[in-house]
């Protein structure tokens, strides 16, 4: 049998920044971080947009809005410091109408209270930053908003803790808990303390530990199409005014770092957790269970998961998608948009309770373990901060004494 202080599960970028915090605090200590896949970055953590985002479309009062803005300054050091790619290229968020327009106000003082960079800009302004945007009459602009390569910085981070002396298993799968042992599909681990940071799988994992009671993931699947207009056809990114009622962003122009163009994503519930492509990877028992988790949506007051689920499916059609994209900019013409990219999966907490989306960030544990239930978008962007929170609080719960 294995033994180790703290054992990860998962290693996308939260339980990667977890592991490399704890190591960095408790030198002597062993850290393992284990992960299902053969390969790094197969799930959110190098499928997502690669957005670096600033951190003013949360409130004050949100772990989202703290760690969105320290992570946007730490991820965009990580990247310069070692060499990875970055594309420094900012966002316009552009108003569609007279309604949108008053909304730009509450995300400009959401960003105030936040304490990020931002600049309220006229149409003139806006159209000077990036020629193509349209805009009602007024933009809000986020000099600090970038984007880098998800997949780069989850392989780098991953050589990183090897480096520090994190014995990093792949293909290894949590199975089961047997009292403070991890039984994994490749052996047992006696654990001082368990670390669940495993995305899709983060609440059936934490209900095995006692955890996760009222919480449930939803899986919701973001599609995005690729443009064919050269690389530096667009300056920035441009994004819409959100519904501020969900946490999904609506369809944006995004800037990759080669400077190619993608327009996206879809938000719409997922069949089963890992539904990628057609029936790869998929779980007869899971489609029942979120069949029935989203038809308990159903009515709720919280979340309008009909109109949510007809306007979000209507995206999977390209005509409809590059039709929300032409609202935001001129020259997107249908033919730019052929090929749909690599999918994403958006591990959605749900609180069974109130049958509503979990907006912000939560953990949970005790002594002996702890579970990140909701760290999704902008998971990324936070991931070095976040770590940092996650391992006070298990500082709190006096579960790293043995490694001090």
């Amino acid at each position: 049998m294995r033994s180790t202080d703290f054992l990860v599960i998962g290693g996308g970028i939260v339980g990667a920044s977890i592991a490399r915090e704890l190591k960095r605090r408790y030198a002597t200590a062993s850290v393992t971080l284990i992960d299902k896949e053969a390969h790094v970055g197969m799930h959110a953590s190098g499928r997502n947009s690669g957005v670096l985002h600033a951190g003013f479309y949360y409130t004050a009062d949100s772990l989202k809005a703290r760690f969105t803005r320290d992570g946007n300054r730490e991820l965009t050091e990580y990247c310069l410091a070692n060499n990875l790619d970055i594309r420094q290229c900012g966002k316009l968020v552009v108003a569609r109408n007279e309604d949108e327009d008053r909304l730009l106000d509450e995300l400009a003082e959401r960003g105030r209270l936040n304490g990020v960079e931002l600049e309220m800009v006229s149409a003139d302004d806006a159209a000077r930053i990036e020629p193509r945007a349209r805009t009602y009459s007024r933009a809000l602009y986020s000099p600090n908003t970038s984007s880098a390569d998800p997949g780069q910085v989850i392989r780098h981070l991953h050589d990183e803790l090897a480096s520090m002396g994190v014995d990093v298993l792949m293909d290894t799968a949590f199975v089961s808990r047997r009292g403070r042992a991890v039984r994994t599909s490749v052996g047992t681990i006696n654990a001082g303390h368990v670390v669940n940071a495993a995305g899709l799988y983060a609440d059936q994992i934490a209900k095995a530990f006692g955890f996760s009671e009222k919480y449930a993931i939803l899986p919701f699947k973001g599609l995005y199409l690729k443009s064919t207009e050269p690389p530096g056809s667009l300056r920035t990114h441009i994004y819409p005014v959100p519904d501020l009622k969900y946490p999904f962003l609506g369809v944006h122009f995004t800037i990759q770092v080669n400077g190619s163009v993608k327009i996206g994503p879809t938000a719409i519930p997922a069949f089963w957790r890992e539904n990628y492509r057609g029936l790869e990877r998929f779980s007869l028992s899971e489609l029942i269970d979120i069949g029935i988790r989203a038809m308990r949506l159903l009515g709720s007051p919280h979340l309008d998961l009909g109109s949510l689920a007809w306007e979000e499916g209507r995206k999977f059609f390209r005509r409809r998608m590059v039709q929300l994209a032409a609202e935001l900019c001129t020259g997107v013409e249908y033919s730019h948009y052929r090929t749909w990219a690599p999918p994403g999966i958006r591990a959605q907490l749900v609180d069974t309770e109130k049958r509503a989306l979990v907006m912000d960030f939560i953990v949970e544990g005790d002594m002996h373990s702890t579970h990140i239930l909701n760290a999704v978008s902008p998971g990324w962007t936070c991931a070095f901060p976040f770590a940092r929170y996650v391992v006070d609080q298990m500082d709190g719960t006096h579960c790293s004494e043995q490694a001090r």
